[in-house]
């Protein structure tokens, strides 16, 4: 398989879908001429042409009700929100007519739309760029949910998200664009409602998705060190969310850590931990831990932002937390300090 970047599996997939597909239109600020924000849609003008890719005006409310207006009649709009921050002046739009028109019509009408750009925060852009929105769309029923942490989930995702006939929120994470890794060719899809266990254990279950995969794959590799397993579930999507996989998984190592970028109150995590509480329950033998982002808007200065995310050293804690045993984090190893947990 190729080693590709996260940002060009997603570019890549774009141009294979909308050469196969001539109803796929792309929508967004900036996405022909300066080539999109983060390059994901670089060519793409001159590859189709104004037709197909369309630079429109600074105003998501326009933009995406124009999106919505396409879908009906039959096309497949994939709109860029430069960031996810944007979309919070079009949520009229999102939740009461992307999400709705389908019930509202009698299941007459399809919305195949889908609506990606960057989520979340690490990258220096301050506290109104840097939100992780998630939950606030995972909330709103007739919404898909996508949360790609690997090149290989961003194509194969963004290729179910685009072939289906319902509104998908396609979030990805502007601090993983650059990253890269093994990428299947030809008709790979991955579909929604599928978790992955990206890596198997039997002590503790750590539940992540997008960025946090990573944090908590790191936390686990160090955990083997100190002899504990630790199994990692990547749950991909999170309208639909594969409970199953998150139950049966719980229910083998008998305690669970869930890690999200987000502010921690009424939170994705939140949600997770209540369904492993409504289904493993009698299985758990600690409460279930929640590892997130810092309460507050997140910081510009760098050495404050790395303050506010959680990071692998937070989730090591929290293993240790539902271990009822201490376990030193590499920082502390390192400066001979105590462990917390």
């Amino acid at each position: 398989m190729a080693i590709v970047s996260y940002r060009e599996a997603i570019r890549s997939t774009l141009i294979e879908e909308m050469d196969r597909d001539l109803t796929i239109v792309l929508l967004g600020e900036e996405i022909g001429l300066y080539q999109g924000t983060f390059r994901v849609t670089a060519d793409l003008l001159a590859r189709y042409g104004p037709g197909r890719v369309i630079d429109t005006p600074t105003s998501e409310t326009g933009f995406v009700g124009a999106a919505i207006g396409m879908a009906m009649l039959g096309l497949r709009p994939v709109v860029e929100m430069m960031t996810w921050n944007f979309s919070l002046v079009a949520l009229d739009q999102i939740v009461n007519n992307a999400a709705k028109i389908r019930y509202f019509s009698g299941g007459q009408v399809d919305i195949p739309l889908v609506i990606r750009g960057p989520n979340g925060a690490g990258v220096q852009l301050s506290a109104q760029h840097s939100q992780s929105l998630e939950a606030i769309y995972a909330h709103i029923p007739g919404l898909h949910v996508v949360t790609p942490a690997t090149p290989a989930e961003a194509k194969g995702l963004l290729r179910t998200a685009i072939r289906g006939n319902d509104p998908v929120i396609f979030l990805e994470n502007a601090a993983l664009y650059g990253s890269k890794g093994e990428v299947p060719e030809g008709e790979f899809v991955v579909p929604f409602g599928a978790a992955d266990v990206a890596r198997s254990g039997s002590d503790v279950t750590i539940v992540a998705y997008s960025r946090m995969l990573a944090a908590a794959l790191e936390a686990a590799e160090y955990l083997a060190g100190e002899g504990v397993e630790a199994e990692v579930i990547n749950l991909r999507t999170l309208r639909p969310l594969d409970r199953g996989t998150l139950v049966a998984s719980v229910k083998r190592t008998h305690r669970a850590v869930v890690v999200q970028e987000q502010w921690r109150p009424f939170g994705t995590a939140a949600e997770i931990a209540a369904t492993i509480a409504e289904g493993a329950f009698d299985a758990l033998d600690a409460p279930v831990e929640r590892v997130t982002g810092a309460d507050v808007p997140m910081p510009y200065a760098r050495n404050l932002e790395l303050l506010a995310l959680p990071n692998a050293e937070d989730i090591v804690r929290a293993v240790a937390r539902t271990l009822y045993r201490e376990i030193k984090t590499p920082s502390e190893r390192s400066s001979g300090g105590q462990s917390d947990g």
